[in-house]
C-alpha cells in the first residue's frame, strides 16, 4: 500500500487531462495503482492545486497518540479555508461523512467551512443534513459538478461560487452545472 508521500509524488506529476482521465477511472471503478478512494482524494486535491489553490494533504490529528481524526485534506482558496471529505462509492452517499465533517469543523475557527465530494451524490436526508448543519457550512459536490470543475479548470472558482450561493440562499447543494445549462 503506497503511503501519503508517495500518492503526493504520483499525483503531483498529473496535469488537467490526466485529471479528467482519472475521473473516468474513478467513474467506471477501475483505479489500478490507487487504494480504495485514495484516487478521489488525490484527484480533488489536485484539481485544486492546479486551479491556484494552497493545498494540504491528507494527515491524521492526533492526541496524546491517539489518532482523533483522519483529514482528507484542506483547501486555501482566495479568503475560504475549507476541509475536504471525499466520498467514493457506487451508491449515494448518506449522512455520516456529512455529521463526521460537522463535527470536525466544531473544533476549527468558525471560518472554516466543509466541502464532501461524492462520486454519485447524496441521498435526501444528507442534502436535508447539509442544510440544517448551520452555523457550519457544508457544500455538496456530486460527481456531475466534479466532471464540471475539471472540464473548465475551475476547482477553486467553483467552490468560491457554491460558497456564495450558500451565503446568498443558504443552500449548500447549489449544482455549479446549473450556469452552463442555461
Amino acid at each position: 500500500m503506497p503511503t501519503g508521500k508517495e500518492y503526493e509524488a504520483k499525483i503531483a506529476k498529473y496535469n488537467w487531462d490526466d485529471l479528467i482521465q482519472l475521473w473516468s477511472e474513478i467513474e467506471s471503478g477501475d483505479t489500478p495503482g490507487w487504494d480504495t478512494g485514495k484516487a478521489l482524494e488525490y484527484l480533488i486535491l489536485r484539481a485544486f492545486e492546479l486551479d491556484g489553490a494552497e493545498v494540504t494533504w491528507p494527515y491524521s490529528v492526533r492526541v496524546d497518540g491517539d489518532e482523533l481524526e483522519q483529514i482528507d485534506g484542506v483547501v486555501y482558496s482566495e479568503a475560504l479555508a475549507c476541509i475536504i471529505e471525499c466520498k467514493d462509492s457506487s451508491t449515494k452517499v448518506n449522512i455520516e461523512p456529512i455529521a463526521k465533517l460537522r463535527n470536525q469543523l466544531l473544533r476549527r475557527p468558525a471560518t472554516t467551512i466543509g466541502s464532501v465530494f461524492s462520486r454519485n451524490g447524496f441521498t435526501e436526508a444528507a442534502i436535508t443534513l447539509a442544510r440544517f448543519v448551520s452555523p457550519q457550512t457544508i457544500l455538496l459536490w456530486g460527481g456531475e459538478e466534479i466532471n464540471y470543475s475539471l472540464q473548465n479548470k475551475s476547482t477553486s472558482r467553483s467552490l468560491i461560487k457554491k460558497y456564495r450561493y450558500c451565503i446568498e440562499y443558504g443552500l449548500p447543494d447549489y449544482n455549479i452545472t446549473i450556469e452552463a445549462k442555461t
